[in-house]
């Protein structure tokens, strides 16, 4: 796991990264309405969830701002490349278990692997999967009920930089598939314009996704 420690005598970034961090500790969510009808239909028989796991992970990795992070000596830094930690839920208690899995930029890969982790750790009620890096982003599913905004209140957590996604339940409407996807970042590291090109670029995945 490599990880690039930020120089903030020369990161053009120091001055917005300091005000927001210290001054003004600010983050920030958006919830957007991705367009999945083709990425729906691709995707039968594979299954939506881990097809929007790996693109959420590809734009991830396509995008220095959300793989920004603190080491263990508090300096900052970006992570080369990050993987999802997600949720498998247990009906038996209503639980959930985290589980992650390595993200790899082909997708029948990162699919093979996705379903071997969820099926080893689909009874596991009490453990998530062990050994979790720290290069890892959380992604939470709703999919009983859809939302047009979703918040996370995070009272200690103005020193975590890396961003959480959640996906909601996804209707049919007008002949197309929209499902709602909200994104918690950290102003310090990403701007509205990081987040503009995020939500653009997995848009625009998502409506050219093939097999």
């Amino acid at each position: 796991m490599e990880f690039q420690i930020m120089d903030l005598e020369t990161w053009p970034r120091r001055e917005t990264f300091l005000h927001f961090l210290e001054e003004v500790p600010c983050t920030y969510s958006i919830t957007v309405e991705l367009d999945i009808t083709r990425l729906w239909r691709e995707t039968r028989g594979i299954g939506l969830f881990p097809a929007l796991l790996y693109g959420l992970s590809r734009q991830v990795n396509c995008q220095e701002a959300f793989r920004m992070d603190f080491n263990e000596a508090g300096q900052v830094g970006v992570y080369r490349q990050c993987s999802p930690c997600y949720t498998v839920f247990h009906p038996e208690t209503e639980g959930f278990t985290n589980v992650w899995t390595e993200y790899d930029p082909v997708f029948s890969t990162f699919c093979r692997n996705y379903r071997a982790d969820r099926e080893r750790y689909r009874g596991d009620f009490r453990h998530g999967k062990p050994g979790a890096p720290p290069n890892l982003f959380s992604v939470s599913c709703v999919p009983w009920a859809s939302f047009t905004g979703f918040h996370l209140d995070l009272p200690k957590g103005h020193t975590y930089l890396r961003p959480i996604f959640t996906i909601g339940k996804y209707t049919c409407r007008e002949d197309t598939v929209r499902v709602p996807v909200a994104v918690q970042v950290h102003h310090s590291v990403c701007d509205g314009f990081h987040m503009a090109r995020f939500l653009n670029g997995l848009q625009a995945w998502a409506e050219s996704f093939s097999c």
